[in-house]
């Protein structure tokens, strides 16, 4: 008998294969985004305080009841053929009715997610551009970016291909209006 040959790995198994080998240190997030490896440190106080003051409006003021995640990580669509960006958003925002986050899984489908969150920390440019690249790509109705080296809030809506079609930035300090089903005017006047 002979063994059988198997077929070589592409670049981007291989990729995939070390990815989700990684094993970081405590605090640390690797995510795979657009056929790079991140890797970031813990989140700073700032950082934290923007999520939770986020996070309480939400859970207060949204017209839809919503679940929270602050370290599910979620399977999107990537530009390489095979593989899936693999993104921990800052924040995860879906209807409680849906119970998206049961799930047993460390990556989830994307499918039901109504708003992701990212606070600028160690690489900004993956925020502002890749990772909001990957969320349009995946079909994410809102993606709301608190910029921290611009004192800013901008929210992305309308994915269409590899981006947002609609964008409002708002500087620190003012109101922004998330749409439904949220359903309410963001205050972001503790930011300052």
């Amino acid at each position: 008998m002979t063994a059988m040959a198997h077929e070589p790995l592409t670049q981007e198994e291989v990729l995939l294969e070390g990815f989700l080998a990684l094993d970081t240190p405590e605090g640390f997030r690797a995510e795979l985004i657009e056929g790079d490896i991140v890797v970031t440190p813990p989140p700073d106080g700032e950082h934290e305080d923007y999520i939770s003051l986020v996070l309480e409006q939400v859970l207060e003021r949204s017209h839809t009841k919503m679940q929270f995640s602050g370290n599910k990580g979620l399977k999107l669509r990537s530009p390489l053929d095979i593989l899936k960006d693999h993104v921990i958003p800052d924040g995860t925002f879906a209807p409680k009715a849906l119970r998206l986050f049961r799930s047993g899984e460390s990556w989830m489908p994307c499918t039901g997610v109504a708003m992701v969150v990212e606070v600028t920390s160690s690489k900004p440019s993956v925020d502002r551009e890749q990772k909001r690249r990957s969320y349009a790509r995946s079909g994410i109705p809102l993606y709301l970016l608190v910029d921290r080296g611009k004192s800013s809030v901008t929210l992305f809506s309308e994915p269409e291909d590899d981006d947002y079609r609609q964008h409002c930035r708002i500087p620190f300090g003012k109101h922004l209006t998330l749409p439904e089903p949220f359903g309410f005017d963001l205050d972001t006047s503790e930011f300052v």
